[in-house]
C-alpha cells in the first residue's frame, strides 16, 4: 500500500508526545481567549502591544491583489507603503510579502541563486523560515552556537568563500532573547560579511517602536507584519540593487499574487499607531519585569529574557503538555512548545505578555504557575 509509512510517523508522534493538533479559537484579543464556550487569561499571542484591539477606521482599499507585482499587481499603496518603511529606517528599496516565512526563505535562495563560492552562516537557533531558506540555497550553510560570537568568527575565518551572509534574529522567537547586534556587526566587518536580520519579534517593541533596527542598520532587514504590527504580510528592506536582483531572481515574490490595497491599508494605519505606542511600550516594559520578580519569589526558573516573550523550561514533551493542562485547568491559555521546534529535552512553555495584561493577570499567572510545577 502506497504511503503506509503515514500511520506510523503519527503514532510514532503521538507515542512521543509531539503530535500536533489544532484547536479552534472562538474569539481572542491580547489579553483572553474563547475556546469551547469558556474564556482564558491568553498568555499565546505575539500582538504585543495589543494593537489588534483597535478597531481600524474606513478603509476605502480593494480587497483584491489581481495578479503579481510583476503583472498588474503592484499597486501605489504597495509602492507608497514601501517607501515610507524605507524612509523610516534609511534603506533605498524594499519588497512587501504575504509572509515573513516567504520572506525569510525565499530571499536567502534568490541572494544565492547566481552566486559562487557562497556562504551563509546562522544562528543556531533561527527560525525554520531562515533554516529552510539556507538549505535550498545555492551555498554553503553552516549554524554558529547560539549568539556565540567566536564561534561565529571561527565559522567565518575558516572559510574561503567570497560571498559571506550571517543571519540572525534580533529577538528568538522561542528564548526571548537578543542577538549582541554590535558584536555581529564587528564579525562581519573583520571578515567582509553582510549582515541579514529577522526582527519579527522586535519590531515594535524594542527601539521606541523601530525594533532591533534602531541600534544598527543591517544590509538585509525583515520585518514582519503579524506580531506587534498585528496585521498580516511582512517587508524586505535593502539596497537598491539588492532589490533589484530579488526582482530578478525571487521566485516566492515572482510567482505570488500581490498584497491587495487593503491589507496595505491596514498595515499602513497599524504602523502609525505602533510608532505612537509609547504607553503600551512602556507598561508591557514594566510588565515584564513585575513577571520575572514575581517569577524570581516563587523560584520559578525563567530564561534570561527582557522581552514579551518568557520561557520556562519544563525539560520532556510529556511533562510540558501535563502542565500546559493543567493550566488551561486553571483558565490559563499558554503553550507546550516541543520538538523539532526546540531541542531535545528543552520543552517549555512559551509565556508572551502584552500590554493588554494587568499586574493582577500576572498574579493569576505566576500562582497557577507554582501550584503546577
Amino acid at each position: 500500500m502506497a504511503f503506509e509509512y503515514i500511520d506510523n510517523v503519527l503514532e510514532g508522534a503521538k507515542e512521543q508526545h509531539l503530535l500536533r493538533q489544532r484547536v479552534v479559537v472562538d474569539d481572542i484579543c491580547a489579553r483572553t481567549l474563547a475556546v469551547d464556550g469558556r474564556r482564558y487569561l491568553n498568555f499565546a499571542s505575539n500582538d504585543y502591544l495589543a494593537l489588534g484591539d483597535r478597531p481600524l477606521p474606513p478603509l476605502k482599499g480593494r480587497s483584491g491583489g489581481h495578479s503579481s507585482p510583476l503583472v498588474t499587481g503592484y499597486s501605489r499603496e504597495q509602492a507608497e507603503l514601501e517607501q515610507r518603511f524605507c524612509a523610516l529606517y534609511g534603506f533605498e528599496s524594499a519588497l512587501l510579502f504575504a509572509s515573513g516565512f516567504s520572506a525569510n526563505a525565499s530571499v536567502l535562495k534568490a541572494l544565492f541563486a547566481q552566486a559562487r563560492e557562497g556562504l551563509i552562516v546562522q544562528d543556531k537557533l533561527n527560525h525554520a523560515s531562515l533554516v529552510d531558506g539556507g538549505l535550498a540555497a545555492n551555498a554553503q550553510m553552516q549554524r554558529f552556537n547560539h549568539n556565540n560570537m567566536a564561534h561565529l568568527d571561527a565559522r567565518l575565518g575558516k572559510s574561503k568563500a567570497h560571498h559571506k551572509l550571517v543571519v540572525s534574529e534580533g529577538v528568538f522567537s522561542m528564548d526571548g532573547d537578543c542577538a549582541p547586534l554590535e558584536q555581529l556587526r564587528s564579525q562581519c566587518e573583520k571578515h567582509r560579511a553582510w549582515l541579514m536580520l529577522d526582527d519579527a519579534h522586535g519590531f515594535g517593541v524594542l527601539g521606541e517602536g523601530k525594533g532591533s533596527a534602531a541600534v544598527l542598520k543591517p544590509d538585509i532587514l525583515v520585518l514582519t507584519f503579524g506580531k506587534a504590527l498585528a496585521a498580516n504580510g511582512a517587508i524586505v528592506l535593502a539596497s537598491n540593487k539588492v532589490i533589484d536582483l530579488l526582482l530578478q531572481s525571487n521566485r516566492d515574490y515572482t510567482y505570488s499574487t500581490a498584497l491587495s490595497a487593503l491589507q496595505c491599508e491596514v498595515i499602513d494605519t497599524r504602523l502609525t499607531q505602533l510608532l505612537a505606542a509609547d504607553a503600551e511600550r512602556q507598561h508591557l516594559s514594566a510588565l515584564i519585569d513585575y513577571f520575572k520578580s514575581q517569577c524570581a519569589a516563587a523560584h520559578l526558573a525563567l530564561m534570561p529574557s527582557d522581552t514579551p516573550i518568557q520561557p520556562l523550561i519544563v525539560g520532556d514533551s510529556e511533562s510540558a503538555l501535563v502542565m500546559q493542562n493543567q493550566l488551561r485547568d486553571k483558565g490559563i491559555w499558554l503553550s507546550a512548545i516541543r520538538p523539532p521546534t526546540v531541542a531535545h529535552n528543552t520543552a517549555r512553555l512559551r509565556i508572551t505578555l502584552t500590554a493588554a495584561h494587568t499586574e493582577e493577570d500576572i498574579d493569576t499567572l505566576v500562582s497557577a504557575l507554582e501550584q503546577c510545577r
